[in-house]
């Protein structure tokens, strides 16, 4: 069984046992939360899409970690301007191991 579910923003395809590394969710190491925006649960031949989430269907997952990802470096330049400008960013992350999908 499967299922796509929306979160920070993005879409992921998760199956059960699966680690993930999404946007920051506000909530301790080891901590259950419960994902109730399903955009699709599959499992073999049959699908259910929602218009746009499925009404009861849910996706529990456990906190594994919080942490931030490798630096991006952005480089700014004007070319014979003398203009350069360096900047970097790491983006905050929550990693969750997915447990069960109920549809």
């Amino acid at each position: 069984m499967y299922a796509v579910i929306k979160t920070g923003g993005k879409q992921y395809r998760v199956t059960t046992g699966l680690k993930l590394k999404v946007e920051q969710i506000p909530a301790d190491v080891g901590a259950e939360v419960t994902l109730d925006q399903i955009l699709m649960v599959g499992e073999g031949e049959s699908v259910k899409i929602g218009a746009p989430f499925l009404a009861g269907a849910t996706v529990k997952c456990t906190v594994l970690s919080h942490g931030r990802h490798d630096k991006v470096k952005i480089f700014k330049m004007r070319r014979r301007k003398h203009y350069q400008k360096h900047q970097g960013h790491r983006q905050n992350y929550t990693e969750l191991r997915i447990d069960s999908i109920v549809a």
